[in-house]
C-alpha cells in the first residue's frame, strides 16, 4: 500500500485538493473528521477535554463547542500544545483503524489528511509528502474571507501553526494554490498521475494482495513440509 501524506496549512487550500483525491477515486483518511469523532460526547477525548477545560466548553447538548474551544486554544500555545497532548493518542488509533479499514479492502494508494503532518512526526510513514502551499498574504486574506474574522484572529491562527514555507521544505511535492482553480487542477493532475504509479516491490508486498501471497505461500510450504513428513 503507498499511502500518500498531504499537509498544508489553514486556508490554504488542502481540503480542496483531499476532495479532488476523492473524486477521483482515492480514498482519504482526514484527520479533522477523525478528530471529531475523537471529541464526540462520551467518548474518551471527551471526557479528557471536559476534565481539563469545564463544562463551560460544551453545548447544551452535550457536544464540545469546538468554535469555543478553538479560540481558547489559539490564543494561548500553551493550552493547545496541552489539547493535542490530551487528544494525540484517540487520534493515532483512530487514524490507525481507518487505514487498516482500507488495507483490508484491498486499495493500493490512500492519502493520508493531516494538518499536523510534520508535528505529529507522523510524515515518517508517508510517501510522497504533498504540501498544499500559499504564500502569507494570500492565506491570511482567505481566511479572513472564509471565516469573517479579523486580520488579528486570522493572524493568531496562522502563526499557531508550523509555517507554510518550513513545510515546503519538507514537501516531495509542492502544490502552490496561489493561482486560479484551473491552475490547481492542472497541477493536481500531475500529482495524481505521480501516486498512482505501480506500487514499488516493498508496498506491494505491504498490501492486502501481498500479504495474501506470503500467506498462501507460507500455508503452501507448510502444507508440503507435512505432507514430506508423514
Amino acid at each position: 500500500m503507498r499511502i500518500v501524506g498531504l499537509t498544508g496549512g489553514i486556508a490554504s487550500g488542502k481540503s480542496t485538493v483531499s476532495n479532488l483525491f476523492k473524486s477521483h477515486g482515492v480514498p482519504v483518511v482526514d484527520a479533522d473528521v477523525v478528530a471529531r469523532d475523537a471529541l464526540k460526547k462520551g467518548s474518551g477525548g471527551w471526557k479528557k477535554v471536559v476534565a481539563a477545560f469545564g463544562e463551560e466548553i460544551l453545548l447544551e447538548n452535550g457536544e464540545v463547542n469546538r468554535p469555543m474551544l478553538g479560540q481558547i486554544v489559539f490564543s494561548d500555545p500553551d493550552k493547545r500544545q496541552f489539547l493535542n497532548r490530551l487528544l494525540a493518542p484517540h487520534i493515532s488509533s483512530g487514524i490507525f483503524w481507518e487505514v487498516v479499514k482500507l488495507w483490508l479492502k484491498g486499495y493500493k494508494v490512500i492519502v493520508l489528511d493531516v494538518p499536523l503532518l510534520f508535528e505529529a512526526k507522523m510524515d515518517k510513514f508517508t510517501k510522497p509528502i504533498i504540501v498544499v502551499w500559499v504564500d502569507p498574504e494570500t492565506q491570511i486574506k482567505r481566511l479572513m474571507g472564509r471565516d469573517k474574522s479579523s486580520e488579528e484572529d486570522a493572524g493568531n491562527r496562522i502563526n499557531a501553526q508550523m509555517p507554510l514555507d518550513v513545510k515546503r521544505n519538507k514537501a516531495d511535492v509542492v502544490i502552490d494554490n496561489t493561482g486560479s482553480l484551473d491552475d490547481l487542477n492542472e497541477q493536481f493532475q500531475k500529482v495524481l498521475i505521480e501516486v498512482s504509479k505501480p506500487l514499488t516491490w516493498t508496498q506491494f508486498w505491504l498490501s492486502r494482495n501481498g500479504a495474501l501471497i506470503i500467506l498462501a505461500s507460507v500455508t503452501s510450504g507448510v502444507v508440503l513440509c507435512i505432507k514430506a513428513l508423514s
